[in-house]
């Protein structure tokens, strides 16, 4: 089992990244920032590498420079320092020390003013090639500052050795980077050597090359500024028209159709804004139209629905008088009365679900609130449709997970959801068994419809809602309901803020869940029915009264 991190790594971590969500959120939302912030980036790297590349090149040529004229002051020296030695009398070791200091200082006094170089003398060399305690220096020089390579370079007599060190001087901890070279000095009796070497000072060429690091660094952030304010520039000339787009498209969408861009110049923004207009002025005729059509629709549908109620009672009544009587007429006029009955209803169905389709779509449905226990309410639909049921050969059952699941609903329009679910279920879903599934949560409850028959095709689980249709094309009319059940029950569960959804697979069944909130106006959140059964039959579940 991985151990949790500790609390204060995550609490860092939680600091980090609410830190870096202003900068996500701007990065995500707006263009132009992620504009001006890749070219920033660009032009830093581009601008930093060449700058570094440039250093490196001066600093290169610097050091190429200042070696060559060390090496040549050097041998120069060298060769002084050997013929001055070799032309001295030396009587005695007294004699040779003062020889040696005054060559020293001698060399030392022709590096100029300021020296351009300091001399320090090592000796003398044993015969392993290392130097004795006696040093003599032009500036006080430690011999620390002789990097031992360097000196058994130049003990071997192979000649003038050079390297890049730092110089330090006595009495001092401060190092500067220099230029050591050494050569050895024989004396001219040939019986004792000594090292000299010669140091030269890089101090100014440090100064030097800090000025241009200084000067391409400046200068490289001066040219990303200005890049990204050039960036800014350009990408605002091009993001605020489309910025103003956007806000007026969300006014169209919104219901503002008049709402237009200006439009100014002739360039290509110019004629984004010009072809923008003219989509809005298409799309506010023609949404005018589909509005004036819809309306004239509507209203053609609630106008023949109240004119047809009149004449269908007057048929009704005719036609009762038929069907009570019909033991007085011969077979053919009595199937008549009952085939004229079973039609009148049908009818009378038909314009009931028109005039409540009606009311829909004028936004004149309205609720009427009451306590609503949903097990008790799906109890009642299975009693009332237990003789549909069992003239199909359907077993209908109520499933309770919860105990009573009590809602701010209309108990007549939730009543005919339940009803147009279960008589659909009963009627076309092919089930030799029905469940009816009762749950409800902290904030919702649900009402599930499940069903183990022929279920539905891909994509039919949001057809089945859409208004006149069916599953099966091929089947008549004068089989089942008008086809506007589902439809209906949608616009019911719409109107209490709840959910009415489908599942189903061919050959598994289906389930039809109609979530509501528990109290009229909030947000269901979450349904606790899941969507899609997690069983394939009724063996574990718990049933209330064994409803038939």
């Amino acid at each position: 089992m991985a151990r949790r991190a500790p609390r204060w790594l995550r609490r860092g971590l939680l600091r980090v990244r609410n830190a870096l969500l202003p900068a996500v959120s701007l990065w995500r939302r707006s263009i132009q920032a992620r504009v001006v912030i890749t070219t920033m980036v660009i032009s830093a790297l581009v601008i930093g590498g060449v700058g570094w590349l440039m250093l490196q090149g001066v600093a290169d040529g610097m050091v190429e420079a200042r070696r060559n004229v060390a090496l040549s002051e050097a041998r120069a020296g060298f060769s002084a320092a050997q013929q001055t030695l070799d032309v001295s009398a030396i009587s005695d070791a007294s004699a040779e020390t003062d020889v040696l200091r005054t060559l020293v200082t001698d060399l030392a006094s022709r590096s100029g003013s300021p020296p351009s170089y300091q001399v320090l003398l090592e000796g003398p060399l044993d015969g392993t090639g290392n130097a004795d305690a006696a040093v003599v220096s032009s500036s006080g020089i430690a011999s620390q500052s002789i990097p031992d390579d360097l000196a058994r370079s130049v003990a071997a007599g192979d000649g003038v050795a050079y390297t890049f060190s730092r110089m330090q001087v006595d009495g001092s901890d401060e190092e500067s980077a220099a230029i050591l070279v050494g050569d050895v000095l024989r004396m001219p009796d040939g019986t004792q050597s000594y090292a000299l070497y010669y140091a030269f000072p890089m101090a100014d060429q440090a100064r030097t090359l800090a000025l241009v690091r200084n000067s391409l660094l400046y200068a490289g952030l001066a040219l990303v500024l200005l890049s990204s304010g050039v960036a800014w520039l350009v990408t605002r000339q091009v993001v605020t028209p489309v910025r103003l787009a956007r806000r007026i498209a969300e006014r169209l969408a919104d219901g503002r159709l008049e709402e237009r861009m200006v439009v100014r110049g002739e360039d290509d923004i110019a004629r984004l804004s010009f072809s923008f207009n003219r989509m809005a002025e298409s799309l506010q005729r023609q949404i005018r139209q589909l509005e004036e059509l819809s309306r004239l629709q509507h209203r053609f549908v609630s106008d023949v629905s109240h004119e047809l109620r009149t004449p269908i009672a007057t048929v009704r009544m005719a036609a009762d008088l038929l069907y009570d009587n019909r033991e007085h007429y011969d077979p053919a006029s009595q199937r008549s009365a009952e085939l004229l009955q079973a039609e009148l209803d049908r009818f009378e169905s038909l314009l009931a679900d028109l005039l409540e389709i009606s009311r829909f779509d004028a936004g004149a449905a309205r609720l009427e609130v009451d306590a609503v226990d949903l097990v008790e309410l799906v109890e009642g639909v299975c009693v009332h449709y237990r003789p549909l049921a069992e003239r199909h050969g359907v077993e209908l059952s109520v499933v309770n997970r919860d105990g009573p699941a009590v809602v701010e609903a209309d108990v007549r329009r939730i009543e005919r959801i339940v009803r147009n679910l279960v008589a659909n279920a009963i009627h076309y879903s092919g089930s030799d068994r029905v469940e009816l599934i009762v749950a409800h949560g902290p904030t919702s409850a649900a009402i599930a419809v499940r069903d183990y028959g022929v279920g539905l095709e891909p994509g039919q689980s949001q057809l089945v809602f859409n208004r006149f249709w069916r599953a099966d094309p091929a089947r008549e009319r004068s089989r089942g309901g008008t086809g506007l059940g589902l439809a209906i029950a949608l616009e019911d569960a719409v109107l209490h803020g709840g959910w009415l959804q489908a599942w189903g697979e061919p050959g598994l069944g289906a389930q039809f869940r109609l979530t509501l909130p528990k109290q009229a106006g909030d947000d269901p959140q979450r349904s606790p029915l899941p969507l899609v059964p997690t069983t394939s039959g009724p063996d574990t579940r718990r049933r209330t009264g064994g409803v038939r």
